[in-house]
């Protein structure tokens, strides 16, 4: 499904940034970043252009093509790893920051994937999460159909016990990001870190 939708002309999410992450990159503390279903490169490129070690990581192997071609055409170099989420070694200690920005997976392998995530951050290190929650059913701006994947306040709660929450916010936001999230979408957004 993936190759499909990033081999379409264009890009999906479109160039920009995510708009939570251009407003809160700062909190990012400098140095290693993994983004997790980088896709098409926008957060990973906005990253890198503002002195970020970033590794794009993703299933789509057609999508981590666009993003180093996004990448170099935009003057900055970022890494590429095509991997499946439940497999892939997150380290340990081995990441400042991991982003998870509109990454819909199934629970059972969000909460081992959080699990690992958890000490695959730095001490000190921060996990910045966009989602949407199950309100955005029905919505038709993007999200998919199954409640499964998405997330809530109460579940990045219950998910992330080890990491200390400094922004959990649910929100209807105007989400803007290319053809597949277009219109106002009910959304979380969380920055967690993991006590130094």
């Amino acid at each position: 499904m993936w190759d499909e939708r990033y081999s379409e002309p264009g890009y999906a999410y479109g160039t920009a940034p995510n708009a939570f992450l251009a407003e809160h990159f700062d909190r990012l503390p400098k140095g290693r970043v993994l983004s997790l279903g980088e896709g098409e490169g926008r957060n990973a490129v906005f990253l890198a252009k503002h002195g970020y070690a970033v590794t794009a990581m993703d299933g789509s192997r057609v999508g981590l093509e666009k993003a180093a071609k996004f990448a170099a055409e935009n003057g900055v170099a970022i890494d590429t790893a095509c991997a499946d989420l439940a497999t892939f070694d997150l380290g340990t200690a081995a990441w400042d920051a991991i982003l998870s920005i509109f990454v819909p997976l199934p629970s059972a392998l969000r909460k081992d994937l959080y699990r690992r995530l958890a000490t695959a951050l730095k001490p000190g290190g921060v996990f910045l999460v966009v989602a949407y929650r199950p309100d955005q059913l029905g919505r038709g701006t993007g999200g998919g159909k199954d409640p499964d994947t998405m997330q809530s306040a109460q579940s990045l709660r219950e998910e992330l016990p080890t990491l200390s929450f400094e922004y959990l916010v649910e929100e209807d936001r105007n989400v803007v990001e290319g053809r597949c999230h277009t219109g106002v979408g009910a959304v979380v957004h969380a920055i967690a870190r993991r006590p130094a």
